[in-house]
């Protein structure tokens, strides 16, 4: 199978690293030197490829989207920071007719951690006693804050039926991989959720389970739903 890089970061090369564990062959690379304008985003370099990985910019990100979507090329994407164009992006990728996994976060760990912080807020949501927080630390270089991992957990939160605030904080510093964290407070007690990643390997290896999962395939999905189904 063959796979496009667009970005080729640090997780671009870490993907590109472990990709023939997962049946890949990485046939083109994009970057900033070489994709300016979406300019490498062409039907003769996207010839043969048949997923493409998008870990790009948030200013990017859906410029490459629809791009890569009209070559009838199928994507999984990681890139956060533009999700307010999400329902627009799920539109052009049904009109298209390919198919493209999302998410803010390709760790297993981390999505089965949105199911515990979902349960934990459903079963808060109607004690008044307690008061809610997210937060999170990452990297120096990571682009945005809050990032799309943490926004995700309070959206999960709301969802569940969590309609108090919700005080929500990050930090940027160092080479730190990512920690995020939800907590509940009481004058009585405290409850903690914590997942901290290690490395970016679970993020790259969730990715490329989502690739192999999307070949062929039509629609859009999110990567729960590969890992659970639709619930």
């Amino acid at each position: 199978m063959k796979l496009a890089l667009v970005g080729y970061g640090k997780m671009g090369r870490l993907i590109e690293q472990l990709a023939p564990e997962y049946g890949f062959q990485v046939a083109l690379r994009l970057d900033e030197h070489n994709n300016a304008g979406c300019a490498g985003i062409t039907e003769e370099s996207f010839r043969d490829v048949d997923v493409a990985m998008e870990f790009s910019t948030p200013e990017t990100a859906v410029a490459n989207i629809e791009r890569i979507a009209a070559l009838g090329v199928n994507l999984v994407v990681g890139t956060t920071g533009w999700t307010d164009r999400l329902d627009s992006v799920r539109e052009l990728i049904e009109r298209a007719g390919v198919g493209m996994v999302w998410s803010p976060n390709y760790s297993v760990g981390m999505n089965i951690f949105f199911r515990l912080a979902g349960e934990a807020a459903r079963l808060m949501a109607t004690r008044e006693d307690y008061g809610a927080w997210a937060w999170e630390i990452h990297h120096s270089a990571k682009k945005d804050a809050p990032s799309g991992t943490l926004l995700k957990l309070v959206a999960t939160m709301r969802e569940a039926g969590y309609a108090r605030p919700v005080n929500t904080g990050c930090n940027r510093a160092g080479a730190h991989p990512g920690t995020h964290e939800i907590g509940f407070d009481s004058a009585a007690d405290t409850i903690t959720l914590r997942h901290a990643a290690r490395s970016r390997e679970g993020f790259a290896r969730g990715a490329l389970e989502a690739a192999r999962w999307i070949r062929g395939k039509k629609g859009f999905y999110e990567f729960a739903e590969i890992l659970w189904g639709r619930l």
